[in-house]
C-alpha cells in the first residue's frame, strides 16, 4: 500500500525512469524482433536454375583435419575459387536428361533427372576424384549467387541490432539508477521521518524495490507495445539503407523478443534501482531534522571502491590488448564496448571528480561565483546532470572516432602501398595466366587470339589492342596483363586465398592477391615489407605478413590455395601486420580460376596520361585516379558502419535528454526555498534564472570534459595499437558530431532547469 501510495504522490519523480525504461524495452522488442527475422528467413524460391528439379555444383569447400584435445575433428571452409563441373561428369549427366548451364564458368549446372539417379552418377565420379554434391529442394539456393551476399548481410543486421539492443540496456541501466540515486538524495527527509516512526533499513529497501519493480512491469508492458509498432519501420528502414536484403521482412509467429525485452524491463528498472536502495536503507532517524534536500558530503566507500576498480580494469583491459593482440582494438566489436567500462567508472567517480574541477572554473561577477559555488556544493545534482552527458560525448566520440581512425588508417595504408596513378577495377578483366596449366575440369586459361578465352571473358591482351594505336602506350606480346610501353606500366592482380593450419588445431583463411607478373607488380606497389624482397616471389614462393604462424624469410609452409589444392611454398618476404589488409601474395600459378579485377598503372614521366586512360577503358573495367579508387573504395566510414552507429548514438541522446529534463526538473522543484531567498536578497527574477541556467550549463560542460576524457583515453589506446602494427596512425576525432551532441544537452539542460523554475513560480 505503502509503494503504490508513493507511486501516485511522486508520479513526477518517476517519470524520467518510465520513460527510460519504456524506450529502452521498445528499442529492446523491435531489435529483438529483428534478431530473430534473421535467425529464421523467409523461404525463397530458387532463381538460378528454378526449373531444374536438381542441381549440381562443383566442388566448393575444403575440409581439413585437425586436433581439439585428444579429440580428431574435421574444419570445412569455403573456397576462394569453386571447382566447375568437369567435362566427364558433365557427359553422364547429359544422359540422364537435359542439362542446363546458364554461363561458362560451370560451377553449378540444372539437370532435368530423377535425384536419386543424378545422385549415383556423382557418387561414381566421386570416386575417381571428382567432389560435386547434390542439391534438391530449398537446398537449390546455395546455387544463387545471392544466397552467399544475403547471407553476409544478414550478419551484419545482426551484428547492427545486437550492438544497439546491448547499447540500449546499457543506457537505460545507466539512466535509470542515476535518477533512481538523485530521487533517494531528494528523498532523505521522507526516509528518516519513516526510520522515526519505526521502519527498518530492509523495510526502506523493500519499498523502494517495490516502487522500482512496479514501475518496471507497468513500463515494460508499454514498451513492448511501443516495439511492436515500431519493428515494421525498423525493418523497412534497413531494407531502404542497404544494410538488409530487399527480401528481408518480420515473421509474425515470434514471441520470444517480448517476453526477453519485458524481462530485460523489470531487470533495468530494479537493478538501476538497487544502488539506490541501499543507501536509502542506510538512513538514519536524525536526517528527518536536516534542512538540506541533496547531500553533499563525501562519496560512499562503495562506490568509490567500484569506481577504481572499473577504472583499472578498464585502463588494464586496454593496456594488455596492447601488449598481446593489438589488433583486437581494431575490430568494432572491441572499440564499440570497451568504452563502456570507462564510461561507468568514471560515471561512478563523478561526485569525486565535480570539485576539483570546478576549482578550475573562474566566471565573472557575482553570479558567477554564486553559479560556481552552488555546482560545486551540490555535487550530487550536478554528478546526476553531468553523467548522461558524459554517456554521449563519450559514445559519440569513442564509437565514430574509433570508426573513423580505423577506416582512415586503411586508407592511408592503401594510399601508402601504391605508386600508381591509375587504378582499373571490373569483376573479370581478364583470367590470370597460368603458364597453360588447366582448370581442373575445363580448358587451359590462357589467352585466345580471338579475343575471348575460354571462360567467355574478355582477354586483355586484345581488348587492350586499341592501345597500340594510343601514343606512348604499348601491349607486351605475351598477352600478359603487364603492359609496358615507354608510356606506362600496368600490373594485373586478382582476388584469391589462401588457407593454412596453425599449431595443427586451426584452420586460418588468408584473403590474398595473385600477381601475374612479379617486375611489373614490384615497380607499382610499395608494400610494408619487415624482412625479404617481393622481387623474390615466384611460382614456389608466398609473402605473408607477420601475423601468420611461421614467418620466417626463407621457411616453408604448407598451404591450401583458394581452389583447395595443397602446396608447399617457401616464405620471399614478410609484411606488416597493419589494419588487416595486409594478406597474402601469390604468383598466378598459385590461383587457378582467379579473375584479374584490379590493375594498377603508373604512367612514365612525359607519357600522355589520357591516352593511357583511353587505351585503359578497353578492358571493360572503371578506370579512375589513386585518389578516386581511395575515395570510393575506403570512405572515412561506409554506409552501414555509419547507419549503425548514428542508430546508437541517437538512442543515447534521447536517454541523456529524458534524463537531463527530469533531473533538472526534480532538482528545481525541491529548490524553491533557496530560490526565494536569492529573491529576498535582491535579485531580480531574470537574474535567477540566470543562475539556474548557468548553473546546468556548467554541469553540462562536466559532464562534456569527462566524456571527452574518457574519448581521449580510448582514442590514444587505438593510436598506439595501429603504431604498433605498423600501420599509419591517422586520429580522427567526430569534433561536429560530438559538439551537436554538447548543443542539444545545453539546449535541453537549459529549457528544463529554466521552465521548472518559471513553471513553479520559484523565482
Amino acid at each position: 500500500m505503502l509503494t503504490w501510495s508513493s507511486l501516485r504522490t511522486r508520479w513526477a519523480s518517476f517519470l524520467g525512469s518510465f520513460v527510460a525504461v519504456v524506450l529502452g524495452v521498445g528499442v529492446m522488442t523491435a531489435m529483438g524482433l529483428g534478431l530473430a527475422a534473421t535467425l529464421d528467413a523467409p523461404p525463397r524460391e530458387p532463381q538460378r536454375f528454378a526449373g531444374s528439379p536438381v542441381v549440381v555444383m562443383g566442388r566448393d569447400t575444403l575440409t581439413v583435419e585437425v586436433r581439439r584435445g585428444t579429440d580428431i575433428a574435421h574444419i570445412t571452409k569455403k573456397l576462394a575459387h569453386p571447382h566447375p563441373v568437369d567435362n566427364e561428369l558433365l557427359r553422364r549427366l547429359r544422359d540422364l536428361g537435359p542439362v542446363r548451364t546458364d554461363g561458362p564458368a560451370r560451377d553449378a549446372v540444372g539437370v532435368d533427372a530423377p535425384a536419386a539417379a543424378v545422385r549415383e552418377v556423382v557418387r561414381e565420379a566421386g570416386r575417381s576424384g571428382g567432389g560435386a554434391r547434390v542439391l534438391t529442394g530449398d537446398d537449390r539456393l546455395l546455387a544463387d549467387p545471392a544466397t552467399a551476399r544475403d547471407a553476409e548481410a544478414l550478419v551484419g543486421v545482426n551484428a547492427l541490432l545486437g550492438t544497439a539492443a546491448g547499447v540500449t540496456a546499457f543506457v537505460s541501466v545507466f539512466v535509470t539508477a542515476s535518477t533512481f540515486a538523485f530521487v533517494v538524495a531528494l528523498r532523505r527527509r521522507e526516509f528518516g521521518l519513516l526510520r522515526l516512526a519505526g521502519a527498518t533499513p530492509g523495510q526502506v529497501r523493500r519499498m523502494l524495490l517495490g516502487e522500482a519493480a512496479a514501475l518496471g512491469v507497468a513500463a515494460s508492458a508499454v514498451g513492448c507495445t511501443l516495439g511492436a509498432w515500431a519493428a515494421p519501420r525498423l525493418v523497412r528502414a534497413l531494407v531502404d539503407g542497404g544494410v538488409a536484403p530487399s527480401w528481408f521482412a518480420l515473421r509474425g509467429t515470434t514471441h520470444w523478443p517480448y517476453e526477453v525485452a519485458f524481462c530485460t524491463g523489470v531487470l533495468v528498472a530494479v537493478t538501476g534501482a538497487w544502488a539506490a536502495s541501499r543507501r536509502a536503507g542506510r538512513t538514519g532517524p536524525a536526517e528527518a531534522l536536516r534542512e538540506a534536500a541533496v547531500d553533499t558530503g563525501a562519496m560512499p566507500w562503495t562506490r568509490r571502491t567500484l569506481g577504481v576498480g572499473l577504472l583499472a580494469c578498464g585502463l588494464g583491459l586496454l593496456a594488455w590488448k596492447l601488449g598481446t593482440e593489438p589488433a583486437e582494438l581494431l575490430k568494432r566489436k572491441t572499440y564499440t564496448t570497451q568504452p563502456m567500462v570507462l564510461i561507468t567508472a568514471t560515471a561512478a567517480l563523478a561526485p569525486a571528480l565535480v570539485r576539483p574541477l570546478m576549482r578550475l572554473v573562474r566566471l565573472p561577477g557575482t553570479s558567477g561565483l554564486l553559479i560556481r559555488e552552488n555546482a560545486r556544493t551540490s555535487v550530487r545534482r550536478t554528478s546526476a546532470v553531468a553523467a548522461p552527458v558524459l554517456v554521449t560525448v563519450a559514445l559519440a566520440g569513442s564509437l565514430l572516432g574509433s570508426a573513423q581512425t580505423v577506416a582512415e588508417a586503411r586508407a592511408t595504408e592503401a594510399r601508402q602501398q601504391t605508386r600508381a596513378q591509375l587504378i582499373v577495377t571490373a569483376d573479370d578483366l581478364m583470367p590470370l595466366r597460368t603458364a597453360g596449366a588447366p582448370v581442373p575440369g575445363g580448358d587451359s586459361t590462357g589467352v585466345r587470339a580471338s579475343g575471348a578465352d575460354s571462360t567467355g571473358r574478355r582477354a586483355l591482351g586484345v581488348a587492350m589492342s586499341a592501345g597500340r594505336r594510343a601514343p606512348g602506350v604499348a601491349v607486351s606480346a605475351n598477352g600478359s596483363t603487364d603492359v609496358r610501353a615507354p608510356g606506362a606500366t600496368v600490373s594485373g592482380t586478382a582476388s584469391t586465398a589462401v588457407f593454412v593450419r596453425e599449431e595443427r588445431t586451426a584452420l586460418i583463411r588468408s584473403d590474398a592477391r595473385a600477381v601475374t607478373d612479379v617486375t611489373a607488380f614490384a615497380a607499382v606497389t610499395r608494400l610494408p615489407v619487415v624482412a625479404g624482397d617481393v622481387r623474390a616471389l615466384d611460382d614456389h614462393s608466398i609473402i605473408v605478413n607477420e601475423e601468420w604462424e611461421r614467418h620466417e624469410v626463407g621457411s616453408w609452409v604448407r598451404v591450401w590455395l583458394g581452389d583447395g589444392r595443397p602446396a608447399r611454398l617457401r616464405i620471399a618476404a614478410v609484411l606488416a601486420r597493419g589494419t588487416g589488409n595486409n594478406g597474402a601474395y601469390v604468383t598466378a600459378a598459385n590461383a587457378p580460376g582467379a579473375t584479374v579485377d584490379r590493375l594498377d598503372v603508373r604512367v612514365a614521366p612525359g607519357a600522355d596520361s589520357a591516352a593511357v586512360a583511353t587505351a585503359l577503358r578497353a578492358t571493360g573495367g572503371q578506370v579512375r585516379t589513386t585518389s578516386a579508387w581511395l575515395a570510393a573504395t575506403h570512405p572515412r566510414t561506409s554506409p552501414q558502419t555509419r547507419l549503425g552507429l548514428l542508430v546508437v548514438l541517437g538512442i543515447a541522446l534521447v536517454y541523456t535528454g529524458i534524463s537531463l529534463a527530469g533531473t533538472l526538473l526534480m532538482a528545481t522543484s525541491a529548490r524553491g526555498r533557496e530560490l526565494r531567498a536569492l529573491r529576498l536578497a535582491g535579485a531580480t527574477r531574470a537574474q535567477v534564472l540566470r543562475v539556474v541556467a548557468g548553473e546546468s550549463v556548467l554541469a553540462v560542460g562536466v559532464g562534456a570534459v569527462l566524456g571527452a576524457a574518457v574519448t581521449a583515453v580510448h582514442l590514444a589506446g587505438l593510436g598506439m595499437a595501429l603504431g604498433r602494427l605498423s600501420a599509419p596512425v591517422a586520429m580522427a576525432v567526430p569534433w561536429q558530431l560530438a559538439g551537436g551532441c554538447v548543443a542539444a544537452c545545453l539546449v535541453i539542460a537549459v529549457g528544463a532547469s529554466v521552465t521548472g523554475a518559471w513553471r513553479k513560480g520559484r523565482a
